[in-house]
């Protein structure tokens, strides 16, 4: 073996015959595998740091990654937050004018009620008929329009935040 360690005979005693083993030690200087037990120790030492380096640095990525995902989910929440009252504000606005559809057509329907009992004859009665039915059917065509255009402001209204929200995400990801 051309790579093994070299083995040194150590005496057990001091070399001359009245030193004492505290001065033997002392004058003696070390020894190769004296020198090899310390290198571990080193070695130790270094490996130590470097986990402990790679620990915090570990440590410092996490944090950084948890900032910026608290930071990513308060945004969410806020979008949602902003999408959920515009949608709020959207379902009252579509409530209201569907209440004031109701309310119209209602109106219309005791006009129509208090006319028909007005007429003199059939003929008549025909007529208004025939007037009401197509100004309801104009007035329900426009009160359809309205209301789908309210829902579909409403839709995008509510949309938005979360939309814009998506896009500030995916910017950041990538």
């Amino acid at each position: 073996m051309a790579n093994a360690p070299k083995k040194i005979a150590l005496s057990a005693a001091p070399a001359e015959p009245g030193a004492s083993l505290a001065e033997f030690a002392a004058s003696s200087a070390p020894s190769p595998s004296a020198q090899t037990l310390g290198a571990p120790a080193a070695t130790l030492t270094q490996i130590q740091d470097q986990l402990r380096a790679a620990a915090e640095k570990g440590l410092a990525e996490t944090r950084s990654a948890y900032g910026k995902a608290k930071v990513a989910a308060a945004e969410a929440v806020d979008a949602l937050e902003t999408s959920y009252a515009a949608a709020r504000a959207g379902v009252v606005a579509i409530n209201a004018k569907a209440l004031e559809s109701l309310t119209a057509n209602v109106e219309a329907n005791f006009d129509f009620v208090k006319s028909a009992f007005a007429v003199d004859g059939f003929a008549d009665y025909v007529a208004l008929q025939s007037a009401f039915a197509s100004a309801r059917l104009d007035a329900a065509a426009g009160q359809t329009k309205a209301i789908g255009e309210l829902a579909q402001k409403t839709a995008v209204d509510s949309l938005e935040p979360i939309k814009a929200q998506v896009a500030k995400s995916f910017k950041l990801a990538l």
